[in-house]
């Protein structure tokens, strides 16, 4: 995955995609870029390999006037990580520049047509094949921006978020999304584009989060326009998101994965709150109380994840088979969705997705709705694309988590698992009651043992500087 980030408004433009860039970092740190239309209407372009920090000491001295831009930083698909492959990328003409997220399965057959007819290639990535047919097809046609993407996305196969500029039209940036997420930061005279909402959330709270096939037409001194591929205006709900910017921030920790690490207690407090009473006698999960009849109906679940997300299933693979006495199998979203599942009405398939974008785990989601099967879906992301495309299910409420390595995040899908398969049993009457109310108790209480447990990191930390370099374990504990 890589992030994306794109600004249009009265104010300097470099420094909130730069500050955006480092919010979205954890999606990709192969290389990054930046885009802007300066003061005099050049279009600027830098780009180089590393972290966004690289990109900083990389544009001192340089032009980085002007109030529209586009940003990136990359997880290299198509093309190792070095400064030639690096987003954005120019159009030959260096009239047009594109960033994206995604990957263009049949970029070698585009390619190949575009060679034929004269243009040459500086990356080696799907990125640039792309928009070079987008300016091909303006060119060639003499159409606007707008009409060429969507008549070049019409010949795409694969997965995309993308944001272009026009150097000869500085007050437009056009957005789509496939697959890949894309969200609209809509401001007071301004606009804002990213991956998540993240790096929006410290100007504006109201987003718009693009479906499939949408491509957001921004434009300064306009509202914002939605169109599908087809140029049909797409009507959009304007949203509200709730994101506190002290989550946003190390914290005084060196680093995410630690201060995340750190936040395990309150965050499952946060996941368990309204849900568990606090006699510690009742699991209550809404999605039950308006689904009960179908969940109960259910002849088998079927869980699917990617990543850490897969790991958190197979826990709640033990609970759900052990509590609700239901058989449960768990795949991989990316390899469900290459097959031919048998899969229909009566089952229930359980989505599981911390970003609610991951996009193997939302095409297995919309295949498996296809097929007649009840979707429930467990995610962080509110309003995220999963959430918007199942039945029903459970939001884990445990903030955003910019660390790669995921720690509250699985501990939360754990902890709604666990809540899911105790509700489940007891509506089953598959569970012994004194049992139900003993681990319900426990359940409440792993909060403060979390915290008991962490006051071991600094004594935690002494010992494993004894064992990191240790060749026996057992003499090492003797010598301590």
């Amino acid at each position: 995955m890589c992030g994306i980030v794109g600004y249009i408004g009265q104010r300097k433009a470099y420094p909130i995609l730069i500050k955006g860039l480092k919010r979205l970092e954890y999606r990709g740190y192969d290389s990054a870029g930046v885009a802007l239309i300066s003061d005099d209407r050049q279009l600027n372009v830098y780009k180089t390999k590393g972290k966004v920090s690289d990109l900083e000491t990389f544009v001192t001295q340089k032009d980085i006037s002007g109030n529209i831009g586009i940003a990136h930083t990359r997880w290299a698909t198509h093309g190792e990580p070095c400064s030639i492959n690096a987003h954005p990328h120019y159009s030959s003409s260096e009239r047009l520049a594109l960033i994206h997220n995604g990957i263009i399965e049949n970029y070698t057959v585009l390619k190949d047509k575009l060679q034929a007819k004269g243009y040459t290639f500086k990356s080696s990535t799907d990125t640039e094949v792309l928009i070079q047919l987008i300016e091909y097809i303006q060119v060639t046609n003499r159409i606007d921006l707008l009409t060429a993407v969507q008549l070049a996305l019409q010949e795409v196969i694969g997965a995309y978020a993308i944001a272009v500029l026009d150097r000869e039209n500085p007050d437009e940036i056009i957005a789509a999304r496939k697959s890949s997420p894309l969200v609209v930061g809509i401001g007071r005279d301004e606009f804002f584009l990213a991956s998540d909402a993240t790096p929006i959330v410290e100007y504006t709270d109201k987003v718009v989060y693009l479906e499939d096939g949408e491509i957001a037409v921004i434009r300064r001194g306009e509202k914002l326009k939605v169109v599908n591929l087809e140029n049909v205006e797409c009507p959009h709900e304007v949203k509200t998101v709730a994101l506190n910017l002290g989550q946003l921030e190390k914290g005084g920790y060196p680093h995410f994965m630690l201060k995340e690490i750190f936040e395990q207690p309150g965050c499952i407090y946060d996941c368990m709150r309204g849900r568990i009473n606090l006699e510690g006698t009742n699991v209550v999960l809404s999605a039950i109380i308006d689904y009960k009849e179908r969940l109960l109906a259910a002849k088998r679940f079927v869980i699917v994840a990617c990543g850490t997300s897969w790991h958190a299933a197979l826990i709640g693979k033990h609970l759900i088979e052990s509590f609700c006495r239901i058989p449960v199998e768990v795949e991989y979203a990316s390899e469900f969705r290459y097959r031919d599942p048998v899969i229909d009405g009566s089952d229930v398939v359980i989505a599981i997705s911390q970003s609610g974008e991951t996009a193997d785990t939302l095409a297995a989601v919309e295949l498996a709705k296809s097929r007649g099967a009840f979707i429930y879906g467990i995610c962080n992301a509110v309003g995220s694309s999963i959430p918007r495309a199942t039945h029903t299910g459970s939001y884990i409420h445990v903030g955003p988590e910019i660390g790669v390595a995921s720690t509250k995040a699985f501990t939360g899908q754990v902890t709604v698992l666990t809540m899911l398969a105790l509700a489940l049993a007891r509506e089953k009457h598959t569970v012994d009651e004194e049992q139900y109310l003993a681990i319900v108790r426990e359940l409440g209480q792993i909060p403060e043992k979390m915290k008991e447990v962490l006051k071991l990191n600094d004594s935690i930390a002494e010992l494993s500087k004894i064992f990191t370099y240790a060749r026996n374990f057992i003499l090492s504990l003797i010598h301590i």
